[in-house]
């Protein structure tokens, strides 16, 4: 198969023109389904407003389930002041709505990192963490969600 079959193979740039392709084709394809589901995510993660992490149970459980004892990113453990747990879109939810509720588009960092990465995307983040964390920039590059644009592709 061709190299672009492949995302996991594709320059970060490669990845980033493709994600940025198929969210142009499906943000012009909205459903009603696809906002309800944008809204289920800020029920799904809190409960008045409150909670980066999760404040439903079953945010919390997803929580539990999907992250370690310190930050995939800075490895800060999650129990130090500023770093504890929120939940990040890597593509960003503002340009991909439809991923709101994605799994694949899910992972658990810690509060710094998230405020850093603000809603920069993917590509955008992991440029930023090779021009001005270098020394981490591999926790990143580990974590691009491949799966999750190839699966884009396929729909």
């Amino acid at each position: 198969m061709p190299q672009s079959d492949f995302p996991e193979e594709q320059s970060l740039e490669q990845l980033f023109q493709q994600a940025d392709e198929l969210g142009k084709k499906q943000y012009h394809r909205l459903t009603p389904e696809d906002f309800e589901d944008y809204r289920k995510y800020d029920y799904w993660r809190n409960i008045n407003g409150d909670g980066e992490c999760g404040s439903t149970q079953e945010s919390r459980d997803w929580v539990r389930q999907n992250s370690g004892y310190s930050c995939p990113v800075c490895q800060e453990r999650f129990s130090t002041p500023g770093h504890h747990r929120t939940i990040d879109h890597k593509l960003p939810r503002a340009q991909y709505p439809w991923l709101s509720l994605n799994f694949a588009n899910l992972w658990v960092i810690c509060l710094a990192c998230n405020q850093e990465k603000a809603e920069m995307h993917w590509f955008e983040y992991e440029h930023y963490m090779l021009l001005n964390h270098p020394e981490i920039y591999s926790n990143v590059h580990e974590v691009r969600p491949n799966r999750l644009i190839k699966n884009l592709r396929q729909t």
